[in-house]
């Protein structure tokens, strides 16, 4: 079996959360849903796991970080263009989201920022690392 990587967030409110990454685009694995989560696509061996806070409080001692203040993780995608960077960056406010930081555009690498309905602080980037400069 190929390495996997599952990374797992809390969310309030599990069916606010697929209609919000639904509407940006992404898919879910059924085999890993229920009503406590749901296994929302990344790639062919990347996935995030929603989990409702309760569900989630389950796996660790550690209480779960406000959003509003406080930044867990950053989740970095990269996609195939500039252009589907701005198509989904373009989606987030109608499906309940925020843009996040000002773009970045390094010639290379253009990137922007959004905050999902929880306040997790996803980044979506195009690289062209045949423009990387040499350090």
């Amino acid at each position: 079996m190929k390495t996997k990587i599952f990374l797992n967030l809390a969310v309030k409110d599990l069916n606010k959360s697929i209609a919000f990454f639904t509407k940006l685009g992404f898919s879910f694995n059924e085999k890993f849903t229920n009503d406590k989560g749901t296994c929302l696509v990344i790639g062919e061996n990347i996935n995030v796991m929603l989990l409702v806070e309760e569900f989630y409080q389950t796996f660790t001692k550690k209480q779960i970080c406000d959003t509003a203040t406080t930044s867990e993780v950053l989740i970095s995608i990269s996609l195939e263009s500039r252009e589907k960077v701005d198509e989904m960056i373009e989606k987030v406010p109608n499906a309940g989201g925020s843009e996040y930081l000002e773009a970045k555009d390094y010639g290379w690498m253009y990137q922007r920022n959004f905050l999902d309905i929880d306040g997790h602080h996803w980044e979506v980037f195009y690289m062209d690392e045949s423009q990387i400069p040499s350090m």
